[in-house]
């Protein structure tokens, strides 16, 4: 993660303050000799009291802050933790090769397996080369031909969604932006292997649904997942984006909101202070799950898995009116 500039959200600046403070607390003690052990212990237990406050009481807009953070996670950062073996495969067969989105093969618990996932840059340099995760038609070609790859092969499939939507440039237009992301959509309800999609921290619009359709979807406990930004929505409800919390809120783009709405199946828990605070354990409860899933899904016959694929994706948005 070297080389990220992360900014101080400002409901973290108390967590920081007490760190600041056990720094300074332990510079006294070596440079004065004096036993402060005690002391330190004490704000250690606060700042883990207080975060634990933080972060049960998040609001949709700060969940949406926290994963843009820079220092988040993304796939790539994932995948060496959760493939025993791997490598990235690179090309759509057409011409080019977005490395906003990324793709490969490997082998996760002796079963080999197709991953594909939005990739943010690591600086600045890395985000404008990546696009900030903003995946062209060429990237959705890319993932598409991975994925047909693992269908003929009998491969499933992991997917890991973290855009904040589809580039949206005119040249992206040009190349058939709206088609790349459409044919995926119809190809990923049609395929026999198991899929499971991972929303890692920002899931947005088409951009994350042109790697989204699967048997399972998993998602990251402070991880988003809209429509559309709050600050797009607040623009176009009410020609105001300094109301983004109250679309954000409006929205309903948390775990718990989407787990409850039945639109995601599982919410996998982060460590304390998010998956930017332990990558490594974050990495581990995420590969314990995708696991569960799989295993699961492998019991399953490809007709019945389809099947079940089609219905969870049917019946999102129906409601019954009192």
């Amino acid at each position: 993660m070297t080389g990220r500039k992360v900014l101080t959200l400002d409901f973290l600046k108390p967590i920081l303050e007490l760190e600041y403070q056990i720094q300074q607390l332990s510079k006294i003690s070596i440079r004065q000799q004096v036993s402060l052990n005690q002391e330190i212990v004490d704000f250690r237990e606060q700042i883990t009291i207080l975060k634990n406050d933080i972060f049960q009481s998040l609001t949709p807009l700060q969940r949406l802050h926290l994963v843009r953070q820079a220092d988040r996670p993304t796939t790539l950062d994932y995948i060496p933790y959760i493939m025993d073996e791997w490598i990235e495969l690179h090309g759509d067969r057409g011409g080019t090769d977005d490395p906003a989105l990324v793709g490969g093969i490997g082998r996760l618990n002796n079963h080999t397996v197709i991953f594909i996932g939005h990739q943010r840059g690591k600086d600045t340099k890395d985000n404008v080369l990546r696009n900030f995760g903003m995946a062209s038609p060429g990237g959705y070609r890319k993932a598409l031909r991975l994925m047909q790859h693992a269908n003929r092969f009998n491969f499933p499939i992991l997917t890991f969604i973290d855009t904040p939507g589809a580039w949206a440039g005119i040249d992206a237009e040009k190349l058939g932006q709206g088609e790349a992301i459409a044919v995926n959509l119809r190809e990923m309800f049609s395929f026999d292997v198991p899929i499971i999609c991972t929303i890692l921290g920002e899931g947005g619009s088409g951009g994350a649904l042109g790697v989204g359709i699967g048997d399972k979807i998993l998602m990251l406990e402070y991880a988003v997942y809209t429509v559309a930004t709050p600050e797009a929505c607040a623009a176009i409800l009410w020609k105001d984006s300094k109301r983004s919390w109250e679309a954000a809120e409006a929205l309903k783009i948390t775990s718990a909101d989407l787990k409850i709405l039945g639109i995601i199946d599982e919410i996998v828990p982060e460590p304390l202070g998010g998956s930017q605070a332990d990558t490594a354990q974050a990495a581990y409860i995420l590969k314990k799950s995708l696991v569960k899933q799989l295993t699961n899904l492998l019991n399953l016959s490809s007709h019945k898995r389809k099947e079940l694929r089609y219905k969870k994706f049917r019946k999102i948005g129906t409601f019954y009116e009192g």
